[in-house]
């Protein structure tokens, strides 16, 4: 039996593997893809730190910028602990070789690292590399993770957690190449699988893959989530591709002009107002586009290369003499799994969750840009660390395998099982509701309508299965495992935006277009043995 198990290889789970390898932990890092191909590595635009390098700056204007961007439904003792640690976070990474963008000013370490301003800072405080942060930082980890000789099992899809009175045993898995069903058993295990915006399938800036497995499973084990409303919508998405276009378009001077060439927002606002603002002009029947001409084509390369080759490849249009049109697309889910302070999530005793797929109570209403990366290094080695210590005191004794007979029973059956209705279609329509009904702008009658049509699915979803019968790199089984999860979740995201009445940072809703002191809260949602909530 390992002591750590981390499911999930992207930023957030490489941070945890090291903290807890260092620790003295025996680690297994499971994906179920490779960790370069994680969603880290969309996070172009920067990681916040309070470096004070371009202008001055302090961990106070820090912590005061993430409190007021999450409209006060954070928990500030871990808005301050993710916010002082980001120092030692950036000159860790510096430390493990990250190639920081420099500064000329004859300085040395972490001083010399160059800074961009994000929407909400009040100041230049994003360290970044060119517009490839994330990429940067997720290569770096993966490099030292193999020079730390962790353990990788890639290309294996989570089905389970295996619980016993209430606390993680390990987790069930299908090896995705073989199409066999695994057991792993874990002293302890951290969940770092990321978020559930591809729910928004076609209207998302993520990968298909970022279904929510993590969270799905965790609510199937009996933990809690909580804060499934609040969604956040990236401004500047490829109006074709839905492809990001990094904040650091617009922390470099962009523009947002409509067709008339009128700029309508400060770009510069929280993400919230700024997407608002976007889909109300597109709702006028106005085209919008981001406007980087005056920048010129030598800062472009310099600073934004990857955002030029993005929108020649998909959008056929150069920055440097083109406008580039753009929507708000779902980008960041700002709930999760619920942790309490050491991460461990509440309901299941040993288990961790870090990143988006955690709900750490740091982003609240709607995330701060460049706290994500932040999060995931700061919280990634708190997570490993934390884990470790359970690891220290927890039982050897391995559990049954009575989880992976039952998911392997699952798995036969929808090989066999003869399918009736095509399961694609309908993720198709799902990624259309939640874009028109529960999306950037809402309405409790379009929020009961979506919820009715998703329960609608879940009842057609026994006559869905797959066609590929194949056992080996079956792409279609791992598609409508992934649709079920976020069958799973639809509901936990609609019925907390119905309760929520108010409109507060990401979560838009008409009729109520203030924030309402009394709905200050979190929304958490536990499946129950009788499979209700509360």
């Amino acid at each position: 039996m390992i002591d750590v198990l981390i499911i999930g290889s992207g930023g957030a789970g490489l941070t945890a593997a090291l903290a807890a390898k260092n620790a003295g932990a025996s680690v297994t890092v499971v994906g179920k893809a490779y960790p370069t191909n994680s969603q880290t590595s969309m996070a172009q635009g920067g990681i916040n730190a309070a470096l004070g390098n371009v202008e001055e700056d302090h961990i106070s204007s820090h912590i005061a910028d993430t409190i007021k961007s999450a409209h006060g439904l954070c928990d500030e003792d871990m808005v301050r602990h993710m916010c002082a640690d980001a120092l030692k976070t950036i000159e860790w990474l510096e430390n493990l070789g990250v190639p920081f963008s420099r500064l000329d000013n004859g300085k040395i370490g972490t001083q010399t690292i160059a800074q961009r301003q994000m929407g909400g800072a009040s100041a230049k405080r994003a360290c970044y590399a060119q517009d490839y942060t994330g990429l940067k930082i997720l290569h770096t980890l993966y490099d030292t993770c193999l020079k730390e000789n962790i353990d990788f099992l890639n290309e294996h899809y989570l089905l389970n957690l295996i619980t016993k009175e209430g606390t993680v045993k390990g987790a069930t898995f299908l090896d995705i190449r073989t199409g066999e069903v695994k057991q792993i058993n874990a002293k302890s295990v951290v969940i770092a699988t990321g978020g559930y915006a591809s729910l928004y399938h076609g209207f998302t800036t993520n990968a298909y893959g970022s279904t929510g497995d993590g969270v799905a499973a965790v609510l199937r084990a009996g933990g809690a989530v909580s804060d499934m409303e609040f969604i956040q919508f990236h401004p500047t998405a490829l109006k074709h591709s839905s492809i990001l276009i990094s904040e650091s378009a617009r922390g470099e001077g962009g523009y947002l002009i409509n067709e008339k060439a009128e700029r309508f927002v400060d770009e510069l606002k929280p993400r919230d107002e700024v997407a608002r603002a976007i889909f109300s002009q597109i709702k006028e029947g106005q085209r919008v586009f981001l406007d980087v001409r005056h920048l010129g084509e030598e800062k472009l390369m310099e600073l934004l290369p990857q955002e030029v080759e993005l929108c020649k490849m998909h959008e056929h249009v150069d920055p440097a003499t083109d406008l580039i049109p753009i929507k708000p697309v779902a980008h960041y889910t700002m709930g999760g799994i619920d942790v309490d302070y050491a991460l461990e999530v509440n309901g299941i005793k040993g288990c961790f969750a870090v990143g988006e797929c955690s709900n750490a109570k740091v982003h609240g209403a709607n995330r701060l840009g460049g706290n994500s990366l932040l999060e995931i290094t700061a919280f990634g080695k708190l997570a490993g660390e934390n884990a470790y210590k359970h690891a220290v005191y927890a039982s050897s004794k391995s559990t049954d395998n009575s989880q992976k007979e039952k998911d392997s029973t699952e798995i036969e059956i929808l090989f066999s099982q003869e399918t009736t209705s095509n399961f694609y279609p309908y993720r198709e329509a799902l990624g259309n509701l939640f874009y028109e009904k529960v999306g950037i702008v809402r309405e409790n009658d379009q929020l009961h309508e979506a919820l009715n049509e998703v329960i609608a699915m879940q009842v057609t979803q026994k006559e869905m299965g797959i066609t590929d019968k194949s056992l080996t790199n079956n792409q279609n089984l791992i598609d409508f495992l992934e649709f079920k999860n976020a069958l799973l979740l639809a509901p936990t995201i609609i019925s907390a935006a119905i309760a929520r009445d108010e409109s507060r940072g990401a979560h838009f809703k008409v009729g109520f277009e203030n924030e309402n002191e009394t709905l200050k809260k979190h929304i958490v949602l536990q499946w129950k043995k009788e499979e209700t909530c509360k």
